[in-house]
């Protein structure tokens, strides 16, 4: 029996994802100690973890260096990897939306009539880019790394794309949400030639998580 290679970040859903694979029977121990490794090995259970920032779990799936991964929707959008999506793991929720500041949104769309174009800042450029595309609209992309919320505040952009799980910072920031792009949640995903050639592995792995989900129902 070959390991089954896991990628896993330690990000936002990473405590939600070790109470998962607790539930689901998994000794935990390693991946709970405080540590600088990267790639742990659990030689009784046949896994091998590997640790990583989330954007970069779908990269390692797609080229086979990990079998599995467990990554936000919103990365999934955003990064376009060539992974199978095997299940929606439920939590981690959030949503794409675009904002705007409340005082500004009637000014937004009648500037639109005149010039053509908006001006959105995001960290999500993919995400954006295809959200306009599809509204029809011309957006010009300004790519931020963080504290989206600022620009149309300090007037570099006309609107933003970003996560929204609370909607607390876009209200502390006077924005309103002016559409919902797509819901997000954490994603259970695996490397296609794996999930031929470790089919065994994978979905004796894929029913014991299955199993926590539905008796968490």
């Amino acid at each position: 029996m070959s390991y089954l290679k896991i990628a896993l970040s330690k990000g936002a859903i990473y405590e939600e994802t070790l109470s998962l694979f607790k539930n689901a029977g998994f000794d935990i121990s390693e991946l709970r100690k405080e540590s600088r490794k990267l790639r742990l090995v659990n030689d009784n259970e046949k896994i091998e973890y590997i640790l990583t920032r989330p954007f970069d779990v779908p990269t390692f799936v797609e080229y086979g260096a990990a079998d599995l991964g467990i990554v936000g929707k919103d990365v999934l959008m955003e990064t376009k990897k060539k992974v199978f999506e095997l299940l929606d793991l439920g939590y981690g929720k959030c949503k794409f939306v675009l904002a705007a500041l409340s005082k500004e949104k009637d000014d937004i769309e009648e500037n639109y009539k005149h010039l053509g174009q908006v001006r959105v800042a995001t960290k999500f450029t993919k995400v954006a880019e295809d959200y306009f595309t599809k509204q029809g609209v011309q957006a010009e992309i300004i790519k931020l790394h963080g504290s989206v919320e600022l620009a149309p505040i300090v007037g570099l952009a006309d609107e933003i794309v970003d996560l929204s799980s609370t909607g607390k910072t876009l209200a502390d920031n006077n924005l309103i949400i002016v559409d919902e792009i797509a819901e997000c949640s954490a994603r259970l995903i695996a490397n296609h030639v794996s999930y031929k050639i470790k089919s065994k592995e994978i979905n004796e792995f894929l029913d014991k998580v299955k199993q926590v989900k539905r008796s968490s129902k």
